[in-house]
């Protein structure tokens, strides 16, 4: 009997839902990094096995949103519940229940799928008793169908959770040919990698303000190397400046970062070109987020 299904994975930025699932598939197509909100974007990830193929859903982190990408990055997570046969509910082990959580809990309480409470952060507890008390206050809003302590870091438990969720899929077929480990192309995980590095590099508002374009990917003409060309938007001029650095050296030290993981990534030798523009707001602006793949609900 071959079980096939879809599982979303929900909850507050920054709690390793992207983290889990490059774990899940033992391959990077998510970027990670210690900033909140790190993932704009709904990403499949597809794992397969001799009986199953799971396809997991990664999500936004769901917040109190300041802009219309903030609002439409929530409203997409919540919306994957619609549509998936089992959710999971992740927290970060060491933080306690809070009035978001509630809220967020309030929005599922009409889901009739299994829903699962995974702990994540396992491998950074040292306070078990805390950690019981807090688990005891998300029982005590929503009926969970399970509860599952993991490390998403280090893979502690993940196994398990796997053979769990397992069980309770339908029969049903392959959704996609073996091999393939994402829905989304190589254009959207090369700008993703090329975003991962400013998060890494920059600090404040900058992180929160970046958008980045693919404008172009072809061989050269001894067709021994891909060249890439992508723009960095930002939202300021002063970001634009940052984004450059004096005399380019932070443009220069994101491109050979992210150069050096694209490689890795698509495992042949990349020329990869960036330019920085302002698109003033862009985040609050509906032409904007169509454009660059972002379409409110209120369309």
């Amino acid at each position: 009997m071959f079980k096939s299904g879809f599982i979303t994975v929900i909850g507050e930025p920054n709690v390793g839902k992207s983290t889990f699932l490059n774990q899940v598939l033992h391959h990077k197509v998510a970027i990670v990094s210690m900033r909140p909100q790190t993932t704009r974007d709904v990403i499949q990830g597809i794992y397969n096995d001799e009986t199953s193929q799971m396809v997991f859903i990664d999500t936004p982190g769901i917040h109190d949103p300041i802009t219309k990408l903030g609002e439409y990055m929530s409203e997409a997570a919540l919306r994957t519940v619609k549509t998936v046969d089992v959710v999971l509910y992740m927290i970060n082990a060491y933080e306690d229940f809070s009035e978001s959580n509630r809220k967020i809990l309030e929005s599922l309480s009409g889901v009739r799928i299994p829903v699962f409470l995974i702990i994540n952060k396992l491998d950074a507890i040292k306070d078990f008793r805390r950690l019981r008390e807090n688990v005891e206050k998300y029982k005590a809003v929503f009926s969970f169908a399970g509860a599952f302590a993991i490390s998403a870091l280090t893979g502690e438990n993940v196994p398990l959770l796997l053979e769990d969720i397992k069980k309770l899929l339908p029969e049903g077929p392959k959704y996609y040919p073996d091999g393939e480990l994402t829905d989304r192309p190589e254009t959207f995980l090369i700008r993703e990698l090329i975003r991962e590095k400013i998060l890494e590099l920059t600090r404040d508002e900058i992180p929160h303000s970046v958008m980045v374009t693919i404008d172009q990917m072809k061989k050269n003409a001894a067709r021994t190397t891909l060249k890439i060309y992508a723009t960095i938007i930002v939202e300021r001029p002063n970001q634009k400046q940052i984004i450059i650095g004096a005399n380019g050296s932070m443009l220069k030290e994101i491109g050979t970062k992210a150069r050096l993981d694209i490689e890795e990534f698509l495992g042949e030798k990349v020329y990869l070109e960036l330019f920085v523009k302002v698109e003033e707001d862009w985040r609050n602006r509906e032409f904007y987020l169509k454009n660059y793949g972002y379409k409110p609900d209120r369309e």
